[in-house]
């Protein structure tokens, strides 16, 4: 089964949650942005990599706006399940953006990365890479890989939501985050796509917005169902 969970930040303590113990051999576990756990390659980083990719089920991420994206850019691109991935190591799998991915006979749409909410500070403290915005290329190739498929996918995995739900829900919070480009396009994909179920991770809230989107940050959803995993 394929499960989802929303930004980990290099928290080694999300994956003991006892929820986890639910996904068996087989099973993937994609995580919605922000994953964290290659920020600068030192030994305990190295570490923690070596235990995750030792659990019995995938470990699949999109990319967010809070990674060391020149780390991950050197990594070679591979192939995996229909579609372009880094492959981490083991069972570790970076989603490239605007890729459409077959697991477990479920048609997944990518589409990772963002703009900062707080790129003024990282700017300043030399954390932030322009390498967070998706390029027009791979935006062009989200749009080609969707239209491969006649525009029907059964799940979306993104950092960010589309526009009219991002506004829908930073109205409801007071949260001064802008509408981007990306959400723009999101919006785009969200009208002109056909799919099942929707999530993303970038908004830090576990929101089931319709029957169809949902914003995930500590929930783990199975992604089919659309039902929370209970402890």
């Amino acid at each position: 089964m394929i499960f989802v969970t929303g930004d980990t930040h290099g928290i080694y303590s999300r994956f003991d949650d006892p929820r986890l113990r639910k996904l068996g051999k087989g099973d993937t576990l994609i995580i919605c942005g922000d994953f964290g756990f290659l920020w600068n390659g030192s030994k305990e980083e190295i570490n923690i990599l070596k235990k995750l990719s030792k659990k019995k089920y995938n470990i699949c991420f999109v990319d967010g706006t809070h990674e060391n994206f020149e780390l991950l850019s050197k990594l070679k691109i591979k192939k995996w399940n229909g579609g372009k991935v880094h492959h981490i190591g083991g069972n570790i799998f970076h989603l490239m953006r605007g890729q459409v991915f077959t697991i477990e006979d479920k048609t997944v749409f990518t589409m990772g990365g963002g703009e900062s909410p707080d790129i003024d500070i990282r700017f300043e403290t030399e954390t932030w890479s322009d390498l967070e915005i998706p390029t027009r290329e791979e935006l062009i190739e989200g749009v080609d890989n969707l239209q491969k498929y006649n525009g029907r996918v059964d799940l979306i995995i993104s950092h960010e939501p589309p526009a009219k739900i991002k506004d829908f829900l930073l109205l409801n919070t007071g949260t001064n985050a802008s509408i981007t480009a990306i959400n723009t396009y999101l919006e785009d994909v969200s009208r002109t796509c056909k799919f099942d179920h929707w999530y993303f991770g970038s908004l830090h809230m576990d929101k089931f917005i319709s029957n169809t989107h949902a914003c995930v940050f500590n929930n783990i959803i199975n992604a089919k169902t659309g039902e929370i995993v209970r402890r």
